[in-house]
């Protein structure tokens, strides 16, 4: 898959994303576990829960889209909060893959080409605790298809991975379509190389919503609230 395969995608590494300004409201992180806000998953566990929180507005708009899908499903959180020296990691590793494959392409391609999967440490959605990873599940706690795993790469998934990808089962379109309808009328935007990825409040979220200012930025030194 290439990266004009999806053009109508704007990557995280726009420099029109860069742009825009972030006038940070301050609103805290909450640990989504407490009270059972949300079914979360523990593959992405880290010792101090980062994963498994979010702001505020962000967990209020995720539980109203919970409410919005037909009964018997649910969303499950993967990942939520990602502090910014674990999302400088991801980018330099997924970087350095697709140098190592690809040894003529210069920096700024690289640098692209590593957007589609892991966003700039600078523009980072997770990193200001305005993007979640998720997916559906039925009442079991199953996880329904959606085409790929969760956090497939486009290499891996020849594509399969971009939310629109034409390449995936009828079955995993229409539950991608349930996922994306419920969340879209949230509030929230998907970045349309991960099915799984969507933010509010962010600055990928303002400049496809024509807002002025990003309302988070990235925490750098955040007092997470242990498990209850």
């Amino acid at each position: 898959m290439g990266l004009g395969d999806r053009v109508s995608i704007v990557l995280m590494s726009d420099d029109r994303v860069a742009r825009i300004p972030v006038r940070e409201c301050g609103e805290r992180l909450v640990d989504v576990r407490v009270g059972d806000t949300l079914r979360v998953d523990a593959r992405r566990w880290d010792a101090p829960g980062a994963f498994a929180h979010l702001r505020e507005g962000v967990v209020e708009r995720l539980v109203h889209a919970g409410s919005l899908l037909p009964d018997g499903l649910g969303l499950l959180l993967v990942e939520g909060y990602r502090p910014p020296a674990l999302q400088r990691r991801y980018f330099a590793d997924y970087a350095g893959e697709l140098a190592r494959d690809n040894p003529d392409w210069p920096a700024d391609r690289l640098r692209d080409a590593a957007s589609r999967y892991v966003s700039p440490p600078e523009i980072a959605p997770h990193s200001a605790g305005a993007a979640v990873d998720l997916t559906l599940v039925d009442s079991d706690g199953v996880e329904l298809d959606m085409g790929t795993r969760m956090n497939a790469t486009p290499e891996e998934s020849g594509g399969a991975c971009y939310t629109d990808a034409a390449n995936i089962g009828d079955r995993a379109r229409e539950h991608r379509t349930l996922l994306s309808t419920a969340l879209t009328s949230a509030g929230l935007v998907n970045y349309g190389t991960e099915w799984w990825h969507w933010s509010w409040g962010d600055r990928y979220w303002a400049f496809r919503t024509d807002q002025p200012a990003a309302l988070y930025g990235p925490i750098e030194h955040q007092q997470l609230a242990p498990e209850h």
